[in-house]
């Protein structure tokens, strides 16, 4: 949620106002445990929302985990011809 520029948030809306980015998944990955934050996540179109562990190896093992995921079991959208 935290960025230098841009928080999580604007992030997200900028990437679901942008056609060409808009049927990617998006998975929020933040320390931030606030419900505000993930109420508005998936409002703005989030598919998923992580806490990220503070303690590293948890993190590596998260960030493991969210890979197979999204890569092995998640079924994506079937692209359309002329789609992305």
């Amino acid at each position: 949620m935290k960025l230098p520029k841009y928080d999580g948030l604007e992030v997200l809306r900028r990437i679901r106002a942008d056609p060409a980015t808009q049927p990617l998944p998006v998975v929020v990955l933040t320390t931030s445990s606030e419900e505000r934050d993930i109420v508005e996540s998936y409002r703005l179109g989030a598919n998923s929302y992580v806490r990220k562990p503070v303690v590293f190896a948890d993190f590596v093992n998260a960030t493991n985990v969210l890979g197979m995921y999204w890569l092995l079991v998640n079924e994506p959208v079937p692209a359309r011809p002329g789609s992305l």
